[in-house]
């Protein structure tokens, strides 16, 4: 490479440990990843792979709501709503008191 540049990051060791083995069993060196993936990147226009918050998936859900069976409540109209909302309130007043 003629002109080439150099990039510097710094990570830590058990990742570049980690990720030298991964790559090395691959059949290509990090610096070779890195390449990669920047033409890839600029191949795509973006990222070679999705970037999103981590969303849990059912089990996890399940796990994070104590195991709770979600149904969804039904009303049969509106007052029955109010006199629903009206207790939780005297309840929390209930609580605080």
């Amino acid at each position: 490479m003629a002109n080439s540049a150099l990039i510097q990051v710094r990570i830590d060791e058990e990742t570049k440990q980690k990720a030298d083995t991964l790559f090395a069993d691959l059949g290509f060196d990090t610096p070779t990843a890195i390449r990669i993936f920047l033409n890839q990147s600029i191949r795509r226009d973006g990222m070679p792979f999705e970037v999103a918050k981590p969303t849990p998936n059912a089990k996890t859900l399940a796990t994070l709501l104590g195991n709770m069976e979600i149904i969804p409540k039904t009303y049969n109209n509106f007052g029955e709503i109010l006199e629903e909302v009206d207790a939780e309130i005297a309840l929390e007043e209930q609580y605080e008191n």
